[in-house]
């Protein structure tokens, strides 16, 4: 089961699908199933499949050991000639994302590390914010934090920043106990909210340049040596 951690040193992808409808989602699903349960790449580490929720995509969480091992995956014949055409067929939009982990917190009741597995019932909010290049570390240290006032938060489980490698995004990927409590705290009127992290949000909106956000659920996982 893939573990999020800042201490693991990997490189993490996030292979993010937007799709027309439901139908073209499940098609880009059935085909990311087929090539993880083929995978067999040096330095691939794991591979977790999301299915959107609030609109039609998908996300891949992959989680490889280094950037040359990532580089020699891409420049591959069949992912040139074969993978590449299809997903680009089949997705309305295709982003491939290298990241690293630069903070992870969870709440306390889920023991010592931030799991993703279909196993579990999380929903899953994933944000890309995007920043431009002198401002990332900015938005980082704003953002990627100790917060102990969400961990109070119905339905919180867990949230992860992690760095564009490019440095002009920062991903957001969070747990929660169901879609309703998300929502609850989504929209939580600002002034319900402590003073320094609405000063916090503030700033940081004046740090982003474009916000892409969907919610999933996982449906898929595979690691080397499964």
């Amino acid at each position: 089961m893939p573990l999020i951690s800042p201490d693991d040193g990997y490189l993490t992808v996030f292979n993010l699908f937007e799709t027309d409808t439901p139908a073209l989602q499940d098609d880009v699903l059935d085909a990311m199933r087929d090539i993880i349960d083929h995978a067999d790449y040096p330095g691939w580490i794991s591979s977790t499949l999301h299915a959107g929720v609030d609109t039609p995509g998908t996300a891949n969480y992959i989680q490889w050991r280094s950037a040359a091992d990532l580089q020699a995956r891409y420049e591959g014949r069949k992912f040139q000639q074969k993978t590449v055409p299809l997903f680009h067929r089949l997705a309305r939009t295709v982003r491939l994302l290298k990241t690293e982990v630069a903070f992870t917190q969870h709440h306390p009741s889920l023991g010592d590390a931030v799991e993703i597995s279909p196993k579990r019932d999380d929903h899953t909010v994933l944000i890309v914010l995007d920043t431009e290049p002198e401002n990332q570390k900015e938005l980082l240290e704003t953002l990627a934090k100790p917060d102990e006032w969400i961990k109070t938060v119905p339905g919180y489980r867990s949230h992860t920043y992690f760095r564009g490698l490019d440095g002009t995004f920062v991903v957001n990927y969070a747990q929660w106990d169901s879609k309703e409590l998300y929502d609850a705290f989504h929209t939580l009127p600002e002034e319900q909210r402590p003073a320094d992290v609405r000063a916090g949000r503030l700033r940081a909106r004046e740090l982003v340049t474009k916000r892409q956000a969907n919610t999933y659920r996982v449906v898929h996982t595979r690691s080397a040596g499964d």
